[in-house]
Parts: structure tokens; sequence; C-alpha cells
């Protein structure tokens, strides 16, 4: 198994793209390392939905375009494997890693977040967990936390809207709150640092505009920057909305700015999806030496 370079697929000037990508990777170095972060980014995004498992040197490769040198990558790797995240196989001389069973339902629920979130359906009332009699009170506040429900007070446990309650949590006392928006506004900006969360989606916002102007100022990116630009920007996007409970307009705080985000990271995803996928299909190589096929539903993602 080679590295051949991706063919370069060029309309109008495409320096004015790779500014804008240079720019992006600019910001993320300034950042504590975070190689295992995106590692994980791109299996969840591209290599998951393509069957889990791929060869070392197809990373090796995508992270070279990042100007993220092999040592970083290898110890990374090592790192989420010991950690259980991920499991390597060598065959000969080649390493290949797979998702892990631990990371499996991370991921599942991590990708319905992210590209397909649930519908805004709310009946006017939010679910309450009271645990401070518990047994387990640590193993049930980590399941809570994971769900995405948010804590006004200590012992008590706000859901969003349409979220399940963990498994963990079932055995605790569940009561539901009502009130008029003012009411449910005030409980959900308690339990929750929406303020935060509006400001990663405008920093995020502000981050990808200019490469959304780029594209439609009529450039093309190679098939291996369109990858490394749409991974950062799926790694950058699900930072944010991993945090958001994804709460009802109606108890939002004003110019809330999630559908903006989510808006704009769809049209770059859409943009960036086929030049991505065909860097895949030629260099993200399976345990058989063969390209990993293609997700047949990738398409549906931020479905508009």
């Amino acid at each position: 198994m080679t590295d051949a370079p991706a063919p370069a697929v060029r309309a109008g000037d495409p320096r004015r793209f790779n500014e804008v990508l240079d720019a992006t990777l600019a910001g993320l170095r300034e950042q504590p390392s975070r190689t295992w972060s995106i590692i994980i980014t791109i299996y969840g995004d591209a290599i998951v939905p393509r069957g889990g498992s791929v060869w070392l040197g197809t990373l090796l490769s995508f992270f070279r375009a990042m100007d993220v040198g092999e040592g970083v990558v290898r110890t990374a790797m090592s790192r989420l494997a010991s950690d259980g995240w991920l499991e390597r196989r060598k065959s000969g001389r080649n390493s290949f890693y797979r998702l892990a069973e631990k990371g499996s339902a991370t991921f599942a629920h991590a990708t319905q977040h992210i590209y397909f979130p649930r519908p805004s359906l709310w009946d006017g009332r939010l679910d309450l967990i009271v645990t401070a009699g518990s047994a387990d009170r640590e193993a049930v506040r980590g399941a809570l936390q994971s769900a995405g429900f948010g804590s006004p007070a200590p012992g008590l446990w706000v859901g969003p809207p349409g979220e399940e309650i963990p498994a963990a949590a079932t055995n605790e006392l569940k009561l539901k709150a009502s009130g008029d928006t003012a009411e449910l506004s005030a409980l959900a900006a308690r339990s929750w640092p929406l303020q935060a969360i509006g400001e990663a989606y405008r920093r995020f916002i502000a981050a990808f505009a200019p490469m959304r102007a780029a594209l439609a100022g009529g450039t093309v990116p190679t098939d291996l920057d369109a990858l490394v630009a749409r991974v950062l920007l799926i790694h950058e996007y699900r930072r944010v909305v991993l945090r958001d409970p994804l709460l009802p307009a109606a108890i939002l705080p004003e110019h809330w700015p999630a559908e903006e985000a989510r808006l704009l990271c769809g049209e770059l995803y859409r943009a960036l999806l086929r030049p991505s996928e065909r860097w895949l299909d030629a260099h993200a190589l399976g345990e058989d030496g063969e390209p990993l096929k293609p997700a047949s539903d990738i398409n549906k993602r931020f479905a508009v």
C-alpha cells in the first residue's frame, strides 16, 4: 500500500480556499493538542460509515495534509487504543484500527445529535429527575450528563424535550415542570450554560463563513483539502452541538444562533462531500487491501 497524491480538482483560483483552510488550521494549532479528538471526528464522520476499520497509512496521509507529524498521530492512536476507544489489528507490516465496542453507543448518539437532530415537538413541560436519595449518585450523574440533562441545583436534573431518560436513572423520582415561557426560560438558563453555548455557535459561524464565501466564489479545493475542511468543520461543530440541549425556541435566549450555525455547517458539508468522498474512495483502505465502500445513506446528512 502506498500513498499516491490526491489529484487536484481546480476551477477558478483555488488559492483563496487554501488560504481560508490554512487560517482555520492555524486557529486549531493555537489550541492545546487535539490530534486524538480529530481522530475521533474522522472515525465518526468518515470511517465508521464505511465499516469502521482503516489502514493507519490512510490516517497518516490525512494528518500529513494538516501538517501533523507521524509520531504525533501514532502516539494518539496508541492512546485511544489503550483507553479502549480503538482496536488495533496487524496484517503483515500494516496496522489497521477500528472503533471498539466501547465507543459504538457514544458514536451512535453523537451521530444522531450532529446530523439528524430530533424534531422540535414540545408539550410545554420539562422532565425533572430528583437524585438526592440515589444509592449510586455518581453513576446516575454521569449518565444524565452524557444524555444532555442539565442541573439547576444539586440532586435535581432537567431533561431536554424528547430525550430519553438513561437506564441508570430509570429508578429515580421523575416529575414534570410546567409554567409560562418566562419561568421555563429561567429554569433552562439555570440548568445549562446557554450563554457560553451561544457564544461558541457565534465563534463557529465567524470561523467558517469565510469558507462558504470562498466556495461561493467559484473555487474548488483538491479532494484531500476537501476532506480536511470537512473533518475540521464537523470537529468544530460537534464540539458545540453536543453541548447544546436542543431546547424549544420558546424558552431559548433571543437571537439564538444554533439554526444559523446548522445551516452554515450543512451547506459547507454538502459542498465538500463529493470531493472528500472521492479521496476516501481512493485512499481509505481496509484490511483486505481494497478501498472501503462508501456509505449508501451519507447524502442524507444535514437534509434540508
